[in-house]
């Protein structure tokens, strides 16, 4: 589980969040020094429960105002901003937990002089992490070997995060290609003419070989790269890289081989009935909490338009076994009468008032939960999608029928890393998250999917 959730929160990443607990913890029992006089009040076991409860707080709304998402936060006035809106939020939902519960109330005048210190603290500490990053200080330095369009794209996605870990050193084509080192800047570009690669790789101090060749007929440099690899230095397929990287693989880039001996695709008894006790008990607790909001729905639902609250469509399963899935109508009746079948597109005339609200919050979802309590399908999974659809997808994208092999999920990983899809090319970028997340199917992901679909509901993305 600590290799998974290493994937999926790198390690500096992880230390990040917990230093910035600490900071948090640390700044709450400051205050409380100060304004008590008394440091044996710091030795309170119920006040170190209560800062606890305050800090996962804190983190929790931090978490889900992205401010822990450095390709939105890099800069100090929208970290001001979304610190101020995450410390109001966490402010109000702790009054109401004050409200319930009054023993875990923390003296007002503290939580006042906390609040004031984190954000100086808070602010001053990311300013400082953000110069670490921007310098690329603790980054692991790579040579990409190759001139292929997986080399380009590991190179973009590389430049483009600025927390990946990661500095590309250098590139070191494998043929020559005008349009490919075009799209690249001079001082990265090596050609192997006067040195071997090892001797490359003491020159810039490399960590890591990517391999991403364009062509390896005839032109895989074996005995380089065992050379490279005897010396300690990492040497890694650029699709395993990517994967690492991107957390998705790319279907069009990847060959038969790749998949065949990669790692992944793990199944056994204990991990199926651990997940189907994993869905049984969540849908069984969500249908009953969401008992009186599903009701209303049903009503608007029915007072809005003209047609029957649920709407139920063919959709493929587990094993291409078709199934009839149930989701609160958002559409007119009868939508698709004229069209035949057709994927939902923006601003959609069909979509009813209530419709737009509905799906713009998942709430039209709600009813597939049934599904998964009686096994149809799975609370983490691929979406499921139509046969009429997948009968054409499949004929056009490689590797389409694998994500089959599990059951379809009322979320997914392509369903909080990627908007909706109404495309082909839509498709083939959620098969890539798809096969990323049955390769690496675990506890831990589906964790980490449903924290990510709680934060894609409360903010309404992804939704058509």
């Amino acid at each position: 589980m600590l290799s998974i959730l290493r994937q999926y929160f790198p390690v500096r990443n992880m230390f990040f969040f917990l230093l910035e607990g600490f900071v948090i913890f640390s700044t709450f029992l400051l205050s409380t020094a100060l304004l008590t006089y008394s440091h044996s009040y710091w030795f309170d076991l119920m006040l170190v429960l209560r800062i606890l409860l305050i800090t996962a707080i804190l983190q929790t709304c931090l978490y889900y105002n992205d401010l822990y998402d450095f390709e939105i936060v890099s800069q100090i006035p929208e970290i001001s901003i979304r610190l101020l809106q995450s410390l109001g939020v966490a402010s109000i939902f702790l009054a109401g937990v004050y409200f319930f519960f009054p023993l875990v109330i923390l003296d007002q005048k503290i939580y006042i002089l906390s609040i004031f210190f984190l954000i100086f603290f808070i602010i001053f500490w990311r300013v400082g992490y953000l110069h670490i990053l921007n310098k690329g200080m603790f980054n692991q330095r790579i040579i990409i070997l190759g001139s292929s369009k997986l080399a380009m794209d590991i190179y973009h996605s590389i430049i483009k995060t600025i927390d990946c870990g990661y500095t590309v050193c250098a590139i070191v084509p494998d043929c020559t290609d005008e349009e490919f080192e075009k799209k690249l800047p001079e001082n990265i570009l090596i050609h192997q003419d006067y040195k071997t690669l090892c001797e490359l790789c003491e020159v810039y101090g490399i960590d890591k070989i990517i391999v991403a060749l364009k062509e390896k007929r005839g032109r895989f440099p074996s005995q380089d790269l065992i050379q490279c690899r005897t010396e300690g230095i990492d040497v890694i397929t650029g699709s395993s890289f990517f994967e690492m990287l991107t957390g998705k693989v790319l279907v069009r880039e990847i060959e038969p081989s790749w998949l065949i001996f990669s790692k992944g695709f793990q199944k056994s008894w204990l991990k199926a009935s651990l997940k189907r006790m994993q869905d049984v008990i969540l849908s069984s607790i969500l249908l009953t909490l969401l008992a009186p909001l599903l009701l209303v729905v049903a009503v608007l639902i029915k007072m809005d338009s003209k047609g029957p609250v649920l709407f139920a469509q063919d959709r493929v399963g587990g094993g291409k076994k078709e199934y009839m899935m149930h989701k609160f109508r958002s559409m007119v009746q009868d939508a698709e009468k004229h069209t035949g079948p057709v994927w939902a597109g923006d601003n959609d005339h069909r979509i009813t008032r209530v419709g737009r609200i509905i799906r713009k919050y998942r709430i039209d979802e709600l009813p597939q939960l049934w599904e998964v309590l009686t096994g149809t399908m799975s609370l983490v999974g691929p979406r499921p999608e139509r046969k009429y659809f997948t009968d054409q997808l499949e004929k056009q994208i490689p590797f389409y029928g694998q994500r089959f092999n599990v059951k379809p999920g009322l979320t997914g990983w392509a369903q909080v890393c990627y908007d909706y899809g109404a495309t082909v090319e839509d498709a083939v970028e959620k098969l890539n998250y798809d096969l990323f997340y049955i390769k690496n199917m675990s506890f831990a992901l589906d964790l980490v999917i449903l924290l990510k679909t709680v934060k894609t509901v409360l903010f309404g993305k992804g939704a058509r």
